[in-house]
């Protein structure tokens, strides 16, 4: 009996000083017992700092500047336009390119017509009294109003930019003030300028010598619709000459007559410097679109010997029925020297063969 006293009171003993001590500590521990574990949420969120104020506000200010756009534009797009244009050009728009809104690309994807007329919203409200005009929309492409051309092709570059319009800015049709809509119609379903049948027609407007040239005996298929302007010229700008799509001239006519390109044993050095010195590529009154009858046309150059090797075409080289035959007769300097662009032949030197 006196050992299981004993024994009892040791383990209840025990248990008292395990509960001190343990009440010691929690009033040694400066955490309090609610917030144990520590917590670490407010360790998630980063603390405030002056770059992330100023992103902040740079991004409230992005938003505020398109909520207020988007007040400019209409909000109902297209359809606000055709209360009013609801005939005419104005409708044939909806045919093409241009309107196709599953395309993001497209301006009625984006603000229908005042993708290119600009954000109106004085036009859209203007209610003139009788005899009035209503206010203008912010770009007018033809009219007593028209905007200037800066403006009009601000517009049209806003999408249509590199690929064959990378050289536009400085291009001759650039630096003469001319609009994209002086030769492109867009409330339209077919454009005029880029078919063949009447693209010529477009560009004669203002390049009336090259008009006259195509009604020549000798002309390129122009006015057939087989050869278009834009073959050679690219009018948005070239890196070559004359805004030729390529950067030499002779380059641009290999495109189609590549048998004259070579390279060759014996070249006719007119040949490989510049076509434009014996042809007029626009039309002539000779045969091949030469600029002179022939033998007149190789007189200009053989007429003497030159410092360049050439021959002179005179009484004594000639054959034997004399210079005077040849120059005025019938015959002709390609009788003999058929093949004048260039000749592979050992033997070919005079282009004989």
């Amino acid at each position: 009996m006196n050992a299981k006293r004993w024994m009892l009171g040791l383990v209840c003993g025990g248990m008292f000083a395990a509960l001190g001590a343990a009440a010691v500590y929690a009033a040694d521990d400066q955490t309090p017992a609610a917030a144990w574990p520590p917590v670490v949420a407010a360790a998630s969120e980063p603390a405030a700092t002056p770059a992330n104020d100023a992103v902040s506000d740079e991004s409230a200010a992005e938003d505020a500047d398109l909520q207020a756009k988007a007040k400019e534009f209409a909000a109902r797009g297209a359809d606000t336009c055709l209360r009013c244009h609801d005939s005419g050009p104005a409708l044939q728009i909806l045919r093409t390119a241009h309107a196709v809104t599953g395309d993001a690309r497209t301006p009625f994807a984006q603000h229908a017509c005042e993708s290119c007329h600009g954000a109106s919203p004085e036009h859209v409200a203007s209610h003139p009294a009788p005899g009035e005009k209503r206010a203008a929309p912010s770009v007018i492409y033809k009219g007593e109003r028209i905007s200037s051309v800066a403006e009009r092709n601000k517009v049209c570059i806003t999408c249509h930019q590199g690929n064959a319009r990378m050289n536009w800015q400085g291009s001759q049709h650039q630096s003469n003030d001319i609009a994209c809509n002086s030769c492109h119609t867009l409330h339209t379903v077919s454009d005029a300028v880029r078919s063949k049948e009447t693209q010529p027609q477009v560009c004669f407007k203002c390049h009336g010598e090259q008009r006259a040239d195509s009604y020549q005996y000798s002309h390129h298929p122009i006015r057939e619709g087989k050869v278009v302007c834009s073959d050679c010229h690219n009018p948005h700008g070239s890196a070559g000459p004359k805004l030729l799509k390529e950067v030499r001239v002779t380059d641009t006519c290999y495109n189609c007559h590549a048998d004259k390109r070579g390279p060759f044993l014996w070249e006719h050095q007119p040949v490989r410097e510049d076509c434009t010195i014996c042809h007029n590529p626009h039309g002539s009154v000779n045969a091949r679109l030469l600029k002179e009858k022939i033998p007149f046309l190789c007189i200009d150059c053989h007429a003497a010997a030159n410092d360049m090797g050439g021959q002179s075409a005179n009484s004594t080289n000639l054959p034997a029925h004399g210079s005077f035959y040849y120059t005025m007769g019938d015959r002709s300097c390609l009788n003999c020297h058929s093949q004048i662009h260039g000749s592979n032949s050992p033997s070919g030197s005079s282009f004989f063969r």
